[in-house]
């Protein structure tokens, strides 16, 4: 028996739900929530064969709490840039708005990993990135 289809469908609803959509059988429908989420604007933005990956480093680095701060580094916000203000070179918001955080996150995994997916498979070798 093939897991591919049960994979699917699981890949299917964990992506729904990261967007702020609730999968109800072969519907997609939006969620109640209305404001969008840290999680819903990745999903916009990263690709999503390498959405799994990237969730998991902001999972364990920011919790995907935007004013996350690490208090022994000085480490800032989703993706914990030190100094928080490199992040600046993608938004002049770069301390409050998720969406610059995201963008920052991502040219910083895929310039200095290649992809969120390389830069996930460092960060578990070595707990950071």
């Amino acid at each position: 028996m093939s897991l591919f289809p049960t994979r699917v469908r699981t890949t299917a609803a964990l992506l729904a739900s990261v967007a702020g959509l609730t999968v109800l059988g072969a519907a997609v429908i939006p969620s109640a929530a209305s404001a969008q989420t840290p999680q819903s604007i990745a999903a916009q933005i990263v690709p999503a064969g390498q959405l799994a990956s990237f969730d998991q480093i902001i999972s364990h680095e920011s919790g995907w709490n935007v004013t996350a701060t690490n208090a022994s580094s000085g480490a800032y916000g989703l993706g914990q840039a030190l100094p928080g203000s490199k992040m600046a070179s993608a938004g002049a918001d770069w301390q409050t708005n998720a969406t610059t955080q995201i963008k920052w996150a991502l040219n910083y995994m895929d310039s200095r990993y290649g992809s969120p997916n390389a830069a996930w498979n460092f960060w578990q070798a070595h707990n950071w990135y």
